[in-house]
């Protein structure tokens, strides 16, 4: 007998597929599934009587409706009519994105998988999720052949898809973009230099073009360029600063948009002691200018100690090293607070221990990337991938043997992609070829503690995260000298601070944000927080998609606490903390970020900085009630931790400008 799919191709009949609906709709009402075999025998029976070659897959689940509603099963009955008509509205969303979701990844990785998905002239998609990770994976797996003409690279492709496509880890978004395709360019990091002359601003501002149209994001320390109203000694005039030349570069990310698929991403960089500081810091205090800027103050040692004791610091002219006028630290770092309160800018990074903990001797570090989480030398660029740790949890523990292949397998893909990367800019291949550089990090982070029954905010939580950030790091150093080993140490090897005997990369750990591949892997971003237990999002192609948490629900339905009202509950706020009927015990797990006292932020980012040999992105979210004082503790706990960066964000600050929202206060559930 076949079976005739909705979309009219035709396979096998399988009747397990009928008992596992049938067993999904009794536990999802926490009965007996012991019935279930007898049903799907009743059904099949009734279909072989049916005597048809082939049969629609419609008529099936009809046979199974009625089998359950004449067996007395009347709420089973309903419960599966609600699956069927869940993935009948899956279907139609899918059908109106255009995307054939055969990884069966449901309709919100699927349609955010779409901006991804090779396409025709008309914009309509080529390839399907599995086609695109097979396009990534072999690419990738081509490199095999550069340092072993014997090496089995159809092994390395199905390696490479296999993790990909279970959604155990993902690279940056650059590399699902152009991976296997003419263009090429797989990283998302670069840092660009600017000095103090007209010919190297505008060279940065040609090459930042070239960086954003291939999809990378790029970052910039403008602390070299002379203060505003400094003299111009070649035409007698006067200097217009740094702020001025940042709203060039603002317009012209606005006009490239990363090549159309993604906005355009900046991170601007001004130290504290240069003469303009105080317009850098309030530069975005409008909540209008500067959209396509991340920006952050670079602190130094010197600052932090002025500051502690109440002194002041001198502001240095950066083309002439005279200092001029002094400032009390205590000045600065105000106003740094209340605009990070006002707005979420600026962050702060913390310079001189940055250069301190960065592995080569060699080279000044001045900026970072977007986020904040990969500091690079001038023309440095980096890959990125992470590994979905929520994936890496069964039956309440960790798989550790598993984590270690995909630690493994992940140094390799990432190695690989710096051999295969297009890059944009000669200057880039050198420096990023010569110091081989990757960033491996993680997401899923709140999901694997929710598995583990390990609340966010517990000291469990830290010491779990330093264990699994260890593991992870211990594993791929020695994922990198295994490669070292056959394919050499990276050009620059004798230029590490802490020489070993092989190292094939500078530097290995980053942990990004993972914002859109996140929502490709349906996890929680990084090592945040739950954001919300339900969020909604809105398509550009008006189709409103909302969920529920997975684990949330998994854990209520177990718990018999599950039902139509409980979702309405959960989607109006996103949190459960005033749900009166929901047990303590969950209502720890399931903690949103703003529920968290924001010193647990910061030390979850301190456990694994301790780890990181790059930097560690994170936001410390907070709800709109928190104040100028609490933005300070932050950060002054921020040093005192040794982190090397620290950025905030008070819900609703931006006035109706921000991304992320929690719940769906108007949403009506059906």
């Amino acid at each position: 007998m076949k079976v005739e799919k909705r979309d009219k191709r035709i396979v096998d009949f399988d009747e397990t597929k009928i008992e596992v609906a049938i067993t999904k709709a009794f536990e999802a009402g926490n009965q007996d599934a012991s019935p279930v075999r007898g049903i799907t025998k009743e059904v099949v029976q009734i279909i072989t009587e049916r005597g048809e070659d082939i049969i629609n897959i419609e008529d099936i689940q009809d046979i199974v409706e009625d089998t359950l509603m004449l067996r007395g099963y009347t709420d089973i009955a309903r419960r599966y009519m609600k699956y069927r008509e869940k993935h009948s509205e899956i279907r139609r969303i899918l059908q109106q994105v255009g995307v054939v979701d055969d990884l069966k990844f449901g309709p919100n990785a699927a349609t955010v998988l779409k901006r991804y998905l090779l396409k025709d002239e008309d914009g309509n998609p080529i390839e399907t999720p599995s086609q695109l990770f097979r396009r990534v994976s072999s690419a990738v797996a081509s490199i095999e052949k550069m340092y072993d003409e014997n090496a089995n690279v159809k092994e390395y492709d199905d390696l490479f898809y296999y993790m990909m496509a279970n959604l155990e880890f993902l690279p940056n978004s650059p590399t699902l973009f152009n991976a296997g395709t003419e263009l090429g360019q797989c990283s998302a990091c670069f840092v660009l230099p600017i000095d103090d002359d007209m010919n190297s601003i505008f060279t940065s501002l040609r090459h930042m073009a070239i960086v954003q149209k291939s999809g990378g994001g790029t970052g910039f320390s403008f602390s070299r360029l002379r203060s505003k109203g400094s003299r111009v000694g070649t035409t007698g005039g006067v200097a217009s600063g740094p702020v001025s030349f940042m709203r060039v570069y603002d317009t012209a990310t606005d006009v490239i948009k990363q090549g159309g698929r993604r906005r355009g991403a900046n991170m601007a960089i001004l130290r504290c002691d240069h003469p303009d500081i105080i317009e850098f810091i309030s530069c975005k205090s409008d909540k209008r200018t500067f959209k396509n800027f991340n920006i952050s103050v670079a602190i130094t040692k010197a600052f932090m100690s002025a500051l502690k004791s109440d002194t002041e610091i001198k502001l240095v002219n950066p083309s002439t090293k005279e200092t001029g006028k002094s400032v009390k630290a205590r000045a600065i770092f105000d106003a740094i607070v209340y605009n990070a309160w006002s707005t979420g800018d600026p962050g702060i990074i913390f310079i001189d221990r940055i250069n301190e903990e960065h592995p080569l001797k060699d080279g000044l570090i001045e900026s970072t990337n977007p986020c904040g989480e990969q500091p690079l030398l001038p023309y440095e660029s980096c890959v990125l991938g992470s590994i979905n740790l929520s994936k890496m949890v069964k039956d309440g523990r960790i798989t550790w043997e598993r984590l270690e292949d995909v630690i493994r397998l992940s140094v390799r893909f990432l190695d690989n992609i710096i051999d295969l990367n297009v890059y944009p800019i000669s200057e880039i291949e050198k420096v990023t070829k010569a110091n081989r550089k990757i960033g491996l990090g993680i997401m899923g982070f709140a999901e694997f503690l929710i598995q583990l029954g390990i609340a966010y905010d517990s000291v469990e939580a830290i010491e779990k995260a330093e264990e699994v950030i260890a593991f992870i790091r211990k594993r791929a150093e020695r994922s990198s000298a295994e490669l070292a080993r056959t394919r050499g140490n990276f050009e620059n090897f004798a230029n590490l601070k802490q020489r070993n005997s092989w190292k094939r990369n500078a530097a290995l750990i980053t942990i990004a944000p993972t914002g859109s591949i996140g929502l490709i892997a349906q996890t929680t971003s990084g090592i945040e927080p739950l954001f919300a237990v339900s969020h909604s999002r809105m398509l550009a192609e008006g189709i409103h998609l909302s969920e529920v948490n997975p684990l949330f629900k998994d854990m209520a339905e177990r718990r018999g606490m599950w039902s139509e009202e409980l979702e309405r509950q959960v989607a109006r706020t996103g949190s459960i903390q005033e749900i009166g009927t929901i047990p303590e015990d969950v209502k720890k797990l399931f903690k949103t970020a703003h529920e968290i006292n924001p010193t647990w932020h910061v030390r979850m980012q301190a456990a694994f900085q301790k780890h990181t040999d790059n930097a560690v992105s994170k936001t410390v979210n907070l709800p709109s009630h928190s104040t100028i004082d609490d933005v300070e503790r932050i950060f002054l706990l921020a040093d005192e931790l040794c982190l090397k960066g620290i950025t905030v964000f008070r819900d609703g600050c931006l006035d109706g400008l921000q991304v992320l929202y929690s719940g769906c206060p108007t949403c009506e559930m059906q």
